[in-house]
């Protein structure tokens, strides 16, 4: 069973119930707020923490649900996602954090997940008799499942591993303690996009617990062992890579367009930004991304404006902007952005992917007419484009995926005039780009292959050579 169960109810938990549903293992339980508020925290009367409670998401973007906990999982939005993790310390927390859940939607509707989860009456937990000192970590780590000095261990078993507040935050705090993040799961989960590229940036490792060939790392799957209170890749003489670490059955002919977006905005007071994004949406699937939050579940309707106004709001402290767009339920389609000030000025990071089934095609031939848009419109830098064979549901599982095929690669005014017009556009032999933009100062369209041939590889190699700087 689950160590989370999710509250999902038509109404918002206010304070009173919030209070009946933390009442679930009686009245001899503390209350601690980490977080900045954000999370509550039910510990004993030693200091052992129990479980956790999120503040309520408010979800107004259809299909949210479904995506993250299963297709059996449906709700009508809008919804209230409370999220209650369960310590891994206590065996008494697990049957806790189901009857806290459970309260909530008994006060007020919905369901919980995992259904079975479910209940209201009063878990009386035994005091250890020992005082617990509590981790010396701040905010939300103080929950995390195992520490040393070197690592945080995070167990999750749910059928997504989203990148929730919790994680961005654990992602956040290791990187600053210089610890390295395991996320552990069973073979059977899978990573969201978002959850993937937030790990794939950080010192962390997506680690998979299979029950009868140990540990491997979910996205390489190199057998693992836990050495010096850390995972790292096995030196025996046994398999380095685990035979559980197959292609995934039943995805045959699914396919996913990856787009990796750099545009570069002066700084001004009317810079609204955002567009890039839903340009390169709005030309690939026919309409805007559905919603965006600065993490997820995605929950509320895209908003360039506040999306705008968050990244100035975290400018001021001089922090990055991290977000995540969704596009409609029945269109799978999902990004991050990252906005940061540079000293050539805004700068948008973008990853966008969408996916197809196997009866589908994957419109690259939109892709320069896209370029363009962005060359014109949105102060593009650079874009490459990629297909790969992978999920429809652009999931990743922890299973081998072959990697992806360059399609295009498109250099911006600024950077083709870095490098010199006629140096740029003699890069790749053979092939002549496209101009795109003004034609006193163009950007060059590059095209690499279909999709289909790894020697695409080999020309966009070519292309980084010729085109990196000589030192």
């Amino acid at each position: 069973m689950s160590q989370d169960v999710i509250a999902l109810t038509p109404r918002m938990p206010d304070v009173k119930t919030l209070l009946a549903a933390l009442h679930a293992g009686g009245p001899d339980l503390r209350v601690n707020r980490v977080g900045g508020g954000a999370v509550a925290q039910l510990c004993t009367e030693d200091g052992q923490l129990l479980v956790s409670v999120e503040a309520p998401r408010y979800l107004q973007v259809p299909g949210e649900t479904e995506r993250l906990l299963g297709p059996g999982v449906r709700t009508d939005a809008p919804v209230w996602w409370t999220e209650v993790r369960a310590s891994t310390a206590v065996p008494e927390a697990r049957q806790l954090a189901g009857s806290v859940a459970g309260r909530l939607t008994t006060l007020l509707g919905g369901v919980t997940w995992p259904a079975e989860a479910a209940r209201t009456d009063v878990v009386t937990v035994p005091a250890t008799g020992v005082a617990t000192e509590p981790p010396a970590e701040p905010g939300v780590l103080s929950d995390a499942d195992v520490f040393t000095d070197q690592s945080v261990i995070v167990i999750h078993d749910r059928p997504v591993v989203a990148a929730t507040t919790w994680l961005t935050e654990a992602v956040r705090t290791t990187g600053a303690g210089r610890r390295e993040l395991y996320v552990v799961t069973s073979p059977r989960t899978r990573l969201s996009l978002p959850a993937r590229t937030l790990l794939e940036g950080v010192p962390a490792r997506w680690v998979v617990r299979h029950p009868e060939q140990g540990y491997y790392d979910g996205l390489s799957g190199a057998v693992l062992r836990w050495r010096d209170g850390r995972f790292t890749p096995a030196t025996d003489d046994g398999p380095r890579i685990a035979d559980a670490f197959q292609p995934p059955p039943g995805t045959d002919g699914e396919r996913q367009l990856l787009l990796s977006v750099r545009t570069v905005h002066p700084a001004h007071e009317r810079l609204v930004l955002g567009g890039a994004v839903e340009e390169a949406w709005q030309a690939l699937t026919g309409s805007p991304p559905a919603g965006w939050a600065g993490a997820e579940p995605v929950n509320v309707p895209w908003s360039p404006r506040q999306l705008t106004e968050l990244a100035r709001s975290r400018a001021r402290q001089g922090r990055p902007t991290w977000a995540v767009a969704a596009g409609a339920a029945d269109r799978p389609a999902m990004a991050t952005v990252r906005i940061a000030h540079t000293r050539q000025g805004v700068e948008e990071r973008i990853t966008l992917a969408l996916g197809y089934t196997a009866d589908e095609r994957a419109p690259t031939e939109l892709l320069p007419q896209l370029a363009e848009s962005l060359v014109v419109r949105h102060n593009l830098a650079a874009m490459i484009s990629e297909l790969r064979a992978g999920r429809a549901d652009l999931t990743t599982p922890a299973q081998y995926e072959p990697p992806p095929i360059p399609v295009s690669l498109t250099l911006g005014p600024d950077t083709v005039a870095a490098l010199g017009v006629g140096h740029a556009h003699k890069a790749l032999p053979g092939h002549t780009p496209t101009r795109l933009g003004p034609t006193t100062r163009p950007a060059l369209h590059y095209p690499l292959g279909d999709g289909t041939d790894p020697t695409a590889w080999q020309r966009l190699r070519h292309l980084d050579e010729h085109l990196r700087p000589q030192t």
